[in-house]
């Protein structure tokens, strides 16, 4: 399993180094197939959130989250942070990025919808 994926939005991409968890072997498997397009909104301030239209198995444990954090919520769900929450969730990886700014500015935080591509 790779250590990385890599998220991109407008152009520009992330790495995403993952964990490995059932969720993660599960969307590194489905990203060999083909990238993984999505769009996410703002929720709560704190987060952009899209559904994957798809279901991935989950690990779900309570955890505060950290700007950066790339999480499974419900199982079909992906939730890129940058501000913190806690909830229970399943770990998928920690975006690599900067500054807190540079990843605000990345997620164009509360800025309205996103496209989201995930891949390999």
């Amino acid at each position: 399993m790779p250590a990385a994926i890599k998220i991109t939005v407008s152009g520009k991409s992330l790495p995403v180094k993952i964990e490995d968890n059932v969720a993660t072997r599960a969307l590194v498997a489905a990203l060999r197939e083909a990238s993984i397009t999505f769009e996410a909104h703002d929720y709560g301030g704190f987060e952009k959130v899209g559904g994957l239209g798809r279901t991935l198995p989950s690990s779900d444990s309570q955890m505060t989250t950290q700007p950066g954090d790339v999480i499974l919520y419900s199982g079909n769900q992906i939730v890129l942070f940058y501000g913190s929450n806690s909830w229970s969730y399943t770990r998928i990886g920690k975006m690599q990025y900067g500054t807190l700014d540079e990843l605000k500015t990345f997620l164009q935080a509360g800025k309205g919808n996103i496209s989201v591509t995930l891949s390999l």
